[in-house]
């Protein structure tokens, strides 16, 4: 059998060869005009096209995420597209700043039957296409390039003709020369000025020349060339608005949308989440996104990510990956050590009001309805930060360096042996079960202290492996003498090695949490404990780093 994969049956794409292009020197400063052809690209690309209820639920979406121009269909090319335009219209459905866009083929019946389905419109875009590629050209129309002039041409003036008979409708022209990335581009400028020669528009009237990507054929780089090209070339430049319409097929449609207004182009249609034909329309999200990372407003509110997400989903009946850019549940999360460490510190030192430079996070989750519980969680291959971050965010424990690096050991070992990822409450169990709640082979019991000239003296009832035994001690502090009564009735030598304590929450009630390591024969052991008490919550904690220590030297000897 042979061998399909065979790369020498393609061509690869003959650059045009722009030697003086500007656009490399360019910077985008502010969002283009947006277009969303959800409800039209998005909506023919499901398997199941979507019933009325999704999509005004959708269109009601995009009204609210912010849209000005709205494509709601090709209504002459089903009923079900010529209905819901309908509905649009009778219901008082669009609003009064928000313009609906309608495709049509260049083909007058399909044009009068579009303008049908427009009838009572406040204001509407009419897209006029046709093909104009070579391949288009050669292999599917049989024709010259005369002919496809003529096409266009002629379905200008049915548009321009069947406009006139309906003044009630503000009116905006758009053309397409489909597949224009496959179309030479004088020739496709030839085309667009044909067809303005019959809409004739002005400065205050312009018409839309829309130049998709219908296929992706090259690298965004050469995208940007042909629209820097074709906006050169083209006549009577400052009356025409040059879109953008990309797809996906080399997964670079959000590349070359943004090089293409880099070239010039000043409004680009998309869908929200990238939904479309094969791989896909260009994602606004994305593009809108990467613009506010930059400062840029985007002009959409995209503040509730979650919520979009979520009524796309329903809508297109289509999952969004857990890492797709921006609006995935994952993109803000970290699993990795270092990065969970780096992000960690940045977000301690963060003032809210100063500019955004957190390691890892390109924007502040919560500017997209997210939180910082989802920025950090935790599996194998997360280090001490992930693990502090979790204690210090949901349940309020700041860990000692020393202290994140033990129970980190503790947590990755868990992590392990389940193989998965451990969530924030699993993680507190663990916490618990190894600090706070473990069987102590010492207890404290009631203790008395008194203060004479500046040392303390301390009196109490230990538990000691199930014996009560008195401890009395005297030294500097209470801790201290705890420790030198503790030292004499149990004979250990030890020392205390780190401390540290601070409060849980805020107000009169909050408890105190401390943290104490001790060292003995060259080995470290841990002790957390909380109360109300500052000074019994040290008692306690150092209760629980000597029980770790004399539990393992009662199992070693």
């Amino acid at each position: 059998m042979s061998n399909r994969f065979d790369h020498t049956k393609y061509k690869p794409f003959r650059p045009i060869g722009l030697k003086d292009r500007t656009w490399p020197d360019e910077v985008i400063t502010e969002a283009p005009t947006w277009c969303s052809v959800d409800l039209r690209d998005g909506n023919q690309a499901l398997i199941e096209p979507m019933t009325v209820s999704q999509k005004k639920k959708m269109f009601e979406l995009l009204v609210e995420v912010g849209f000005k121009e709205i494509e709601v269909g090709f209504p002459a090319a089903s009923q079900p597209d010529f209905d819901f335009v309908r509905t649009l219209i009778e219901e008082h459905k669009v609003p009064d700043d928000v313009t609906i866009q309608v495709l049509t083929q260049a083909r007058p019946e399909l044009i009068r039957r579009t303008f049908e389905s427009l009838k009572g419109a406040r204001r509407a875009i009419l897209h006029l296409y046709n093909s104009t590629s070579v391949v288009q050209r050669e292999k599917v129309f049989k024709t010259d390039k005369a002919g496809i002039v003529e096409i266009a041409v002629n379905g200008a003036k049915e548009v321009a003709s069947c406009a006139l008979r309906q003044p009630e409708t503000e009116w905006t022209f758009q053309y397409s020369p489909e597949s224009f990335t496959g179309t030479e581009v004088d020739f496709a400028a030839q085309v667009c000025d044909a067809v303005n020669a019959v809409w004739c528009p002005t400065p205050d009237n312009p018409v839309i020349i829309n130049l998709p990507a219908t296929v992706e054929m090259a690298t965004p780089n050469v995208y940007a060339d042909q629209i820097e090209l074709f906006g050169r070339l083209i006549k009577n430049r400052e009356s025409i608005i040059i879109s953008l319409h990309t797809h996906n097929d080399r997964s670079c449609a959000v590349g070359a949308a943004e090089l293409a207004v880099m070239a010039g182009a000043q409004r680009v249609e998309g869908t929200l989440l990238g939904n479309g034909e094969r791989t896909g329309n260009m994602d606004i999200v994305i593009m809108a996104m990467n613009l506010y990372s930059q400062g840029i407003d985007p002009k959409l509110d995209l503040h509730d990510m979650d919520r979009i997400v979520a009524v796309v989903r329903e809508c297109t009946q289509i999952d969004v990956h857990p890492r797709q850019a921006w609006s995935g549940d994952l993109v803000f999360t970290a699993f990795s050590g270092s990065h969970q460490d780096a992000i960690k510190k940045c977000l301690d030192i963060y003032e809210e009001g100063a500019f955004w430079e957190i390691a890892y996070l390109p924007i502040d989750p919560r500017d997209i309805g997210r939180t910082y519980q989802d920025v950090i969680r935790v599996n194998s291959q997360s280090g001490k930060g992930g693990v502090a971050y979790v204690l210090a965010n949901k349940f309020g424990f700041q860990l000692p360096r020393w202290l994140q690096i033990e129970f980190s050991q503790v947590v990755q070992k868990a992590t392990e042996d389940s193989g998965g990822e451990i969530n924030p409450d699993q993680i507190w169990e663990l916490f618990n079960e190894h600090y706070l709640n473990n069987d102590k082979a010492l207890s404290l019991g009631n203790f008395s202290i008194e203060k004479l000239e500046g040392r303390e003296t301390f009196k109490a009832h230990i538990d000691y492996f199930g014996k009560d035994i008195a401890v009395n001690g005297e030294g500097t502090g209470v801790l201290d003498a705890f420790v030198e009564g503790l030292k004499s009735a149990i004979n250990l030598e030890f020392e205390i090695m780190e401390y540290g304590e601070h409060a849980l929450g805020q107000g009169a009630d909050a408890e105190a949490v401390t943290y104490i390591q001790i060292r003995c024969e060259g080995r470290r052991y841990s002790g957390v404990a909380i109360s109300k008490d500052i000074i019994a919550s040290s008692l306690d904690a150092f209760a629980g780093a000597a029980s770790q220590m004399l539990s393992e030297q009662q199992v070693a000897a």
